[in-house]
């Protein structure tokens, strides 16, 4: 099986790898400071299995779409942190923005300038935690089941919307799980900031 690189070079391999051992077979420094992929045009999670020929590029902070990974993870840790504070609060979406990332939230009570140290904290400890990002997928009935037991009235609508032949996957993170396509890091740990 063969891998072609951006730079036109390529690698050849026997058996399958994941994203991140493609990126360690091509230096150890790229390996640690890769954050996923693009595999044949597609961005792809570092957990990834490559299993046949492929264009691979991969990504870092410095690729837009590297950037993308790691602001949709962090949207997702403020939502688990937001959550865990106020677990009345409901969820609406989270993505990754040019600058940064956010998410969209209804609150019973609003929240105050006051209450963003005890979120930025709740953050800081689940980045610490390391909790691992395990992506599952479910269909559309459970999916919905799964979205009405957490209260999440908003993922419920955001499932209903989908079309009829849509994957719906799911993230999980310690307790938290969030409706989401993906793709995210492999750990909240590899969060610095």
């Amino acid at each position: 099986m063969k891998l072609t690189l951006k730079d036109g070079s390529s690698l050849e391999y026997d058996a399958p790898m994941t994203v991140k051992e493609a990126a360690a077979k091509i230096s150890e420094g790229l390996a640690r400071a890769a954050l996923g992929a693009k595999v044949d045009g597609v961005v792809r999670e570092l957990g990834y299995v490559l299993d046949g020929d492929h264009s691979l590029e991969i990504l870092t902070f410095k690729d837009e779409e590297g950037r993308k990974i790691y602001r949709h993870t962090c949207a997702h840790i403020l939502a688990q942190a937001v959550k865990s504070i106020f677990p009345t609060c409901k969820l609406a979406i989270g993505p990754a923005i040019e600058n940064g990332f956010y998410y969209d939230i209804d609150f019973v009570t609003p929240i105050t300038m006051d209450d963003l140290p005890r979120i930025e904290a709740e953050m800081k400890n689940i980045i610490k935690a390391n909790y691992k990002l395990e992506r599952f997928t479910l269909p559309r009935s459970e999916a919905l089941k799964l979205m009405r037991g957490y209260k999440e009235d908003y993922k419920v609508q955001l499932i209903n919307d989908l079309p009829a032949d849509a994957e719906i996957s799911f993230y999980r993170q310690g307790d938290f799980t969030d409706l989401c396509a993906g793709p995210h890091l492999p750990s909240t740990g590899m969060i610095k900031a």
